[in-house]
């Protein structure tokens, strides 16, 4: 009993340091990185170390064992290491499509070198007092920050100012601010079935005046074998019916779909093309929220080889230009803007110009100038579909 007693209380002597060095490294880890992986590989580490130890202290493994054992187990971490490591850094070299991939300051209005297409001529509408408060999806900031250029009074309009007459929040808190009375006039695809019940939970009418298109597009890989979807089959492999490229004429690989966040104006648009369908859970990523916390959030497109993703237009065309994905046709249809025009192509979507009983006089003949030749000039030299072109 005794010599088991001994055995004890030195497994306790010796594995309690190691567990409190342990636990420090990994609160390190968590504090330092986003992945799970890290913190996992200390403990278990530490755990096969406290194994050896304990065998070595009831005389299974000898001294020059246990040190050869402890080597071989530090080359083997560090060799893990190193290929998660060289891992990691493969997938952020993945192009990821996501909103936030534009830089709006690029299209800030009056800002010196901005992308913000100008009229030829004086816009017909000038508004100097009583300015509307916009926002909008990120998607269509820079063809409304055409419309501040043409017709608001020169000034810095910082997309990202609190106290900015323009700002840039994304679908989702565009749609919040404009129901909270924060903005009067927002610029965004239709509203999700949540923020209809939003709305009429505060009391509140949204009134949607369509003001031009664009085509929501699904693409995919470059090397990606697979140039034309049907409808029907973008549904299935969304609803997780079809899950290998060879499914749909491609290479014998799974297929990873991807997602957006809920009431993103992409999300919306795929959750309405789905019908009936139940749509799939959407992959997650881990994401560090700060203080060590380690959350579970929809994870952007990385270009996978295959991957599938959905965007609007006006984003994938960079991309396509750099041959780094392609857009897939649907229903043998390709996604150009002369397709928009004619409405061959089967998803193409109205965006609107949102309104939520603004008492600000300025906004209807704003909207109504946006409805004009010169503003959909400016859509349309956006890259954009205007109403009638």
């Amino acid at each position: 009993m005794r010599h088991w007693g001994t055995i004890a209380l030195s497994f306790f002597l010796i594995g309690s340091p190691i567990i409190c060095i342990t636990w420090l490294i990994s609160i390190f880890v968590l504090l330092s990185t986003s992945s799970r992986f890290y913190g996992s590989l200390v403990w278990a580490t530490s755990a096969t170390v406290l194994i050896l130890v304990l065998f070595w202290l009831i005389g299974v493994l000898k001294d020059d064992q246990v040190t050869t054992l402890i080597a071989l187990i530090a080359v083997l971490v560090i060799i893990t290491t190193l290929g998660y490591s060289k891992y990691e850094s493969h997938i952020e070299k993945l192009k990821i499509v996501d909103d936030q991939a534009i830089n709006m300051r690029d299209y800030e209005p009056f800002r010196e070198g901005t992308k913000a297409v100008s009229l030829p001529e004086p816009a017909s509408l000038k508004i100097r007092s009583k300015l509307p408060h916009l926002d909008g999806s990120t998607a269509l900031y820079p063809m409304y920050a055409t419309f501040v250029q043409a017709v608001y009074k020169q000034k810095e309009y910082p997309y990202y100012g609190q106290d900015s007459e323009v700002q840039v929040n994304g679908t989702e808190d565009a749609y919040n601010r404009l129901i909270e009375g924060d903005v009067d006039l927002i610029f965004a695809p239709a509203p999700s079935k949540d923020q209809e019940a939003q709305a009429k939970a505060a009391g509140v009418e949204l009134a949607l005046t369509p003001i031009g298109y664009e085509a929501f597009i699904f693409f995919v890989n470059s090397r990606n074998e697979v140039q034309d979807l049907t409808l029907e089959q973008i549904q299935s492999i969304y609803a997780g019916e079809v899950t290998n490229w060879k499914q749909v004429g491609g290479v014998n690989e799974k297929i990873r779909p991807f997602q957006r966040r809920e009431n993103s104006g992409s999300q919306t648009m795929l959750q309405k093309i789905m019908k009936e369908k139940q749509l799939m859970e959407p992959a997650k990523e881990d994401v560090n929220s700060g203080m060590g916390d380690i959350i579970k959030q929809t994870a952007n497109y990385r270009n996978y080889k295959n991957a599938i993703g959905f965007s609007f237009l006006f984003y994938a065309t960079e991309m396509v230009q750099e041959q780094q994905i392609h857009l897939l046709k649907i229903n043998g249809v390709e996604a150009n803007r002369e397709n928009i025009r004619n409405g061959t192509y089967p998803l193409t979507a109205p965006f609107y110009a949102i309104t939520a009983g603004s008492d600000n006089p300025k906004v209807q003949p704003f909207i109504n100038w946006i409805l004009s030749p010169q503003g959909q000039y400016l859509i349309e030299k956006t890259g954009y579909t205007p109403l009638n072109p």
